[in-house]
């Protein structure tokens, strides 16, 4: 069998249960090299709190060079407890955001899926989420999170003032909608952008560019703008009304957190952070799951690492160009759930609860099959 050319994956499994969930990824990687013959050259190297610990910075100027070279990075997940009171130039989500930033990662895609199996797992009423499918497109690289002056400094009366600044540019809002426009066409045709255009400025130039954009190349897609806010509240009150919903950096990262709690658990839920293609139609990119670190469980074997294969198979599909090993990996998800396999955070009567290293040992089964 002819080996298709080496593609280098960059694992950077993090803090907290980062290396146990990243650790399953790893072993399907491999599975996929020895019984498909992909030949995925692996690396591995530490990022946020590891990486602080070791090297005083929670990322390396090597480990950064390294993700700039490399077709995918696979992340599990930085920070906890233990760095809180570092510097904020040191503390683990600076890594994250530099990755961010310095790759040019400026799309952040985040499917909320309610998975048939696991509609009981919902804080929601069953008729609610069942047969949910969201996909939410946040701003990665812009707004309040990047813009300038921002920082802490002392005003009058002994007080302090904190400052960040909200900005966004016609270019930085014409490309993420670009996505969500173009994801949407291959979806169900509709995108909501959301905005708080009634009282930001920069929201009414995000709700203008989108409108501009739409009437210019997307007039077959349908969309409409929703004021975060209400967003918010539709999200819980009828959330099957939304197919592609595009919005900032700020609202992005409250919207999909919600969203990712309405399926039942933040362990079951991927994302993939896209730049822009090169002129070979190569793209950076970084998948992570949507969970956190969760130093509270770490190293129990309890995590769930479902949410970290399914960015992997993200990355079969949107890096890797594979995406019938994509399709594969995700029926394999699905078929351990049919079985009735569940880690801690899903479990319920009836079901099996299985370790960290058996689900990631159980969807290999099922790939096998």
């Amino acid at each position: 069998m002819i080996k298709v050319k080496k593609r280098k994956i960059l694992l950077l499994p993090g803090d907290g249960i980062g290396p146990e969930v990243v650790n399953e990824v790893k072993k399907i990687i491999e599975w996929f090299n020895k019984n498909r013959s992909l030949d995925f050259e692996l690396d591995q190297d530490l990022v946020g709190g590891a990486a602080y610990d070791k090297f005083k910075t929670p990322i390396t100027d090597e480990v950064f060079f390294k993700a700039l070279e490399c077709e995918a990075v696979i992340l599990g997940a930085v920070g906890g407890p233990k760095w809180e009171n570092l510097d904020f130039s040191k503390k683990p989500e600076r890594a994250l955001l530099k990755l961010r930033k310095e790759l040019k990662l400026f799309a952040n895609l985040r499917p909320a899926i309610c998975f048939k199996q696991l509609v009981e797992a919902s804080s929601l009423k069953p008729e609610i989420v069942s047969g949910l499918d969201i996909m939410i497109v946040r701003e990665l690289t812009g707004g309040i999170y990047f813009g300038e002056p921002r920082g802490i400094k002392p005003i009058d009366n002994g007080e302090r003032k904190g400052i960040n600044t909200h900005t966004y540019t016609s270019k930085e809002i014409e490309r993420v909608a670009k996505v969500a426009f173009e994801l949407a066409k291959k979806r169900n045709n509709k995108v909501t952008s959301c905005d708080k255009s009634n009282v930001m400025e920069a929201g009414q130039l995000w709700k203008e560019e989108i409108t501009a954009l739409h009437k210019k190349d997307y007039k077959d897609v349908n969309l409409e703008h929703m004021l975060a806010d209400n967003c918010a509240m539709q999200l819980l009150r009828n959330p099957k009304q939304f197919d592609v919903i595009v919005t900032d950096n700020l609202f992005g990262d409250i919207l999909s957190d919600e969203a990712a709690m309405l399926t039942g658990s933040l362990g079951l839920l991927p994302s993939a952070s896209l730049g822009a293609k090169d002129k070979d139609g190569n793209l950076r990119s970084m998948y992570e799951p949507v969970h956190g670190s969760a130093p509270d469980i770490a190293g129990k074997g309890i995590a769930n690492p479902i949410a970290t294969i399914l960015s992997f198979s993200m990355a079969l599909k949107y890096s890797l160009n594979l995406d019938k090993e994509s399709t594969e990996l995700d029926n394999a998800v699905q078929k351990v759930l049919d079985d009735g396999l569940r880690t801690k955070d899903i479990i319920s009567e009836g079901k099996k609860e299985v370790s960290t290293s058996m689900m990631g040992d159980a969807i290999i089964a099922c790939l096998q099959k």
